[in-house]
């Protein structure tokens, strides 16, 4: 079985397997891009001010990231729909629908874990950099270069929470693939599931080694990164 994986293409050829791979990436990457240009002001903002509620602000957001992945990518595909409120835009079932899909689950993970970066940040770090007459965007710089291991740390994590995605992907983005066998809207994750169910094992483990690959490549670096991090405090 092993063997013949190396002998055997797939239905499609390796072309079909490298436009699963382009897709999985190109739309794992945009929603993750997306998510932190949307989390970080807020990570900051939340972080740096007392206003009444942030208690239960903060609690929503670490609730988010317990998002049922199915109910979002139902929500989704109802806002998209031709009988949805952006029903006109006709983005259902399109590598669009999946970005959205992912930059709701990937949001409230980058957007938490960087909240918690922010506020590791000292005080004294934050009043320095006022002493010497800095804005309050000069300050928000200062707190994300002190923070950055953090923040990267969170945009790792956003990505390996978008690129293992399955049931909210399949459910907007209909696992689509073009008759010549190139991927429209199927992943790594909703190919895995195909293969299975057709009995194509092994072409369902060569796409599993690849998402494992890619999954615990994205962890140890996020390991390496709070590593460095740690190492730069303690010295």
């Amino acid at each position: 079985m092993f063997f013949s994986l190396q002998l055997q293409p797939p239905d499609g050829g390796w072309t079909y397997v490298v436009s699963i791979i382009l897709v999985s990436l190109e739309v794992s990457l945009t929603a993750v891009g997306l998510s932190t240009l949307f989390s970080l002001p807020i990570a900051l903002f939340v972080g740096f001010t007392d206003f009444p509620g942030k208690r239960i602000v903060t609690a929503v957001i670490n609730t988010g990231m317990g998002f049922p992945s199915v109910v979002v990518g139902l929500v989704v595909l109802m806002l998209l729909s031709n009988s949805g409120p952006l029903g006109t835009f006709d983005r259902a079932f399109t590598p669009q629908a999946m970005i959205a899909s992912q930059f709701v689950l990937a949001t409230p993970v980058i957007m938490s874990v960087s909240l918690s970066a922010v506020e590791s940040v000292e005080q004294s770090v934050r009043d320095a950099a006022f002493a010497m007459g800095g804005t309050d965007l000069d300050v928000g710089i200062v707190v994300i270069k002190e923070a950055r291991y953090g923040i990267v740390t969170a945009v790792l994590a956003g990505f390996g929470r978008a690129i293992s995605e399955v049931g909210s992907i399949l459910i907007v983005g209909g696992n689509i693939v073009f008759s010549d066998g190139e991927s429209y809207t199927r992943t790594l994750t909703t190919a895995i599931t195909v293969e299975a169910r057709q009995g194509r094992y092994e072409v369902g483990l060569v796409l599993g080694a690849i998402l494992l690959v890619l999954v615990l490549g994205v962890n140890w670096l996020g390991s390496w990164i709070r590593s460095k991090g740690r190492g730069e405090r303690s010295g």
